[in-house]
């Protein structure tokens, strides 16, 4: 038994007894071709690309025994959450708070039709809410609705035209939700649904950490009923906090209290429902019953008379009609609504592939983007604000039972009985409780802030992406703040990409494996680990240029390029036309080669005769080329041959030969297909076949130069079997 100091011995790796052994040709590219006829490429139409009503698809499906009573469940319960989320993202959006019910309700009814997710809960999230409440805030500030107004204690007081104002910003929302309605609709058509790519989990991570902290000081504002300027631009976060905690005197702590309750209470229900999550069949809706319970403090209290607490006060009854936003607008908010677009799909499309892996089905990223481009459209007809998904409300409906969006449209249904029935009800609830909602549902976000320190153990790249975007959104705003994201990330590929990696291959003995090891005797073997294109062409011309100079060790002197220093060169031969005769004795001075790529080699030049005689470049990783790589890629094969080396391709991709051929690589009578090799190990056999071939050739050769060197040819036979005699003499 193993002392409890004592390290325990790692498992031994598992051996593998097994092999294979495979016959066939050595296949050069142009051998393959001939043998294997390639398939016509089939393109898919726009038409066939794009599922217009994937409800055809499920619907038919769908078995009623089995999941309607579980869609039932989790439409009830998500559509209660979704209720109150909708409510207090309202104030993140800076519209009346019966608009935001409007907009959890809306957009479902046309995703259930065109979406391809089954469990997304679609209605407003936090983060593009509050993007919308910055246009919206940016466009109708307080300041552009004062108005005077007179009485007897005061004359000339400014006031705000609330009625105004609220009109003004609705009608703002619902134009760029219309807006970005149309982005999303144009993207779909133009199936360019993988721009979302380009927001990788690492930006995105930033990103949505700070508008998280973006969104916590806009509600803080409101659970302390502390009023203070709307700031948008550069620093905004940083004027609103210090104007809070210079106001924080005038703090009402009635909606302070009922605030820090509505936190404290509804994080540590959401803890338990996760800690319980198996045992309890129903999370706990815990917004809901808070929010009864602080409506009917609220009003049986009179909180808004006797502690002046901030209240919803109105929210209008039933449906508004159906309303033409102001089209002259779009030109002032077409900046933003890019933005708003791609990350309101981002969020929607990134939540979708969570459940649609864990329920093994696929989601189509086009359609979607044509589903909530639909759903946009839609909702600003309808005084809506954007649609997306949430993370948390989309949980509910899946843990829940939610089989598919049936539960969405039960969802919406509930959120229908709220806008006719509930709307009066519900005024007395104070602001800071809906405010509070909003704080507890960001504690998911936050967390992510302890990914940075496992980011950085993984890849620092990746963990400085993630860091710089949540800073730049902190302090640029959160378009411009996504914008010097994106920008960031893409430095960081160009530069990965303009100084790729790249080795030199061997072979692992008896295998056709082969790793970075030193080079082969007179073969070297390249790797280059990128695309080939304009901004690294000159990466690739240094990495061959090191991998092969400890061979070749080409130097330049004034008289020409010799081989290495103090070896002899057979090939090389003085110049007729030396400069400056008369002066034999200037010492002649080495200097390392510098070779132009982009030139031919000087016809004067007399070529060493160099160590190797094949250059083999591994072109596996190589995804694309562009027409300066092609053209690089030729003139490298030239000069090589100028030096009597042949260079070699392994395990290009079919469209990279294509791109060759499209860009004339081939249309040099000295380059042709057959220096393109399946694999590496098709490239080396056929060159040591080659070496065979030569060696035997050579010996032919030398025989026949001896035969004809002798007189007598009897005399030649003589000679070697006095040499055979003699050779067995000394064997005995």
């Amino acid at each position: 038994m193993a002392a409890p100091g004592d390290r325990l011995e790692p498992p031994p790796l598992p051996e593998y007894s097994c092999s294979y052994v495979v016959s066939r040709p050595v296949y050069n590219e142009l051998a393959f071709q001939q043998q294997y006829e390639q398939r016509p490429k089939e393109r898919k139409t726009l038409r066939e690309n794009l599922t217009l009503l994937p409800i055809l698809d499920w619907l038919p499906k769908y078995q009623i025994k089995e999941w309607l009573l579980s869609d039932i469940i989790s439409g009830v319960s998500t559509g209660l959450v979704g209720t109150l989320q909708g409510m207090a993202y309202a104030l993140l959006a800076a519209v009346p708070v019966g608009y935001g019910l409007y907009s959890a309700f809306f957009p479902i009814l046309t995703y259930f039709i065109f979406g391809t997710s089954r469990h997304i809960s679609v209605g407003p999230f936090p983060v593009v809410s509050l993007m919308v409440g910055s246009v919206v805030l940016s466009m109708a500030p307080d300041e552009h609705f004062l108005v005077s107004s007179s009485n007897r204690t005061a004359l000339n007081t400014t006031l705000i035209d609330f009625a105004a104002r609220d009109a003004a910003r609705v009608l703002i929302a619902s134009t760029l939700t219309l807006l970005v309605g149309i982005i999303q609709l144009i993207f779909g058509g133009l199936q360019i649904g993988f721009i979302v790519r380009y927001l990788a989990d690492p930006l995105v991570g930033g990103f949505t950490t700070a508008a998280a902290f973006q969104v916590l000081v806009s509600q803080l504002k409101i659970v302390l009923n502390v009023s203070t300027k709307n700031y948008n631009g550069i620093l905004s976060i940083i004027y609103t906090l210090i104007e809070i905690f210079q106001n924080i005197g005038n703090t009402n702590l009635a909606d302070f209290i009922a605030g820090l309750l509505t936190i404290i209470i509804c994080m540590a229900v959401k803890e338990l429902n996760d800690r319980f999550k198996h045992k309890i069949p129903v999370p706990i809706p815990i917004e809901v019953i808070v929010t009864i319970a602080a409506t009917a403090i609220s009003y049986g209290v009179d909180l808004e008379k006797n502690y002046n607490a901030g209240i919803v006060k109105s929210i209008p009854s039933g449906f508004l009609p159906p309303a033409m936003p102001s089209v002259s607008l779009f030109s002032e908010m077409l900046t933003a609504s890019f933005s708003i677009s791609v990350v309101a799909y981002a969020i929607a499309v990134s939540v979708g592939k969570v459940y649609a892996i864990k329920h093994d089905y696929t989601i189509d990223g086009n359609q979607e983007f044509i589903a909530f481009g639909i759903s946009n459209i839609f909702s600003g007809l309808f005084s809506c604000f954007v649609a997306t998904t949430a993370l948390s409300r989309t949980a509910v409906q899946e843990s829940t039972g939610g089989k598919t969006q049936v539960a969405g449209i039960i969802s919406a249904g509930v959120v229908m009985i709220a806008i006719v029935a509930l709307g009066k009800l519900l005024e007395p609830l104070q602001k800071s409780v809906l405010a509070a909602v909003v704080i507890a549902n960001l504690k998911g976000m936050f967390m992510q802030v302890c990914d940075v320190p496992h980011l950085w153990r993984q890849n620092k790249t990746d963990a400085v992406i993630w860091v710089f975007t949540c800073m730049a959104s902190i302090i640029l705003g959160l378009d411009l703040g996504l914008l010097a994201g994106l920008v960031f990330g893409f430095l960081t590929v160009v530069l990965r990409v303009q100084f790729p990696s790249w080795n030199s291959l061997g072979s692992i003995p008896s295998t056709d494996i082969y790793k970075s090891t030193k080079n082969y005797k007179n073969v070297s073997i390249l790797r280059f680990s990128s695309p080939i294109f304009y901004g690294n062409v000159d990466g690739l011309k240094k990495c061959i240029k090191s991998t092969v100079r400890n061979l070749l060790r080409l130097k330049a002197t004034k008289n020409g390029i010799i081989s290495g220093a103090g070896s002899s060169n057979n090939a090389f031969e003085p110049d007729e036309d030396i400069e400056n005769p008369e002066e034999p004795d200037i010492p002649t001075k080495e200097i390392e080669i510098q070779v132009d790529w982009n030139s031919e080699l000087p016809v004067k030049v007399n070529v060493p005769k160099v160590p190797i005689h094949s250059l083999v470049l591994d072109c596996g990783a190589v995804s694309f080329l562009d027409v300066v790589g092609v053209r690089s890629l030729r003139v490298i094969v030239k000069e090589f041959q100028r030096i009597d080396v042949n260079v070699y391709f392994a395990s290009l991709q079919d469209h990279v030969i294509e791109k060759l051929e499209k860009c004339g690589f081939f249309n040099d009578n000295n380059i042709r297909k057959d220096i393109f090799f399946m694999t590496v190990h098709d490239a080396v056999l056929h060159l040591q076949n080659q070496v065979k071939s030569q060696e035997v050739q050579d010996s032919i050769l030398e025989t026949i130069a001896l035969i004809q060197d002798c007189k007598d040819p009897l005399e030649l036979m003589e000679a070697e079997m006095i040499e055979e005699e003699l050779d067995v003499q000394d064997e005995v």
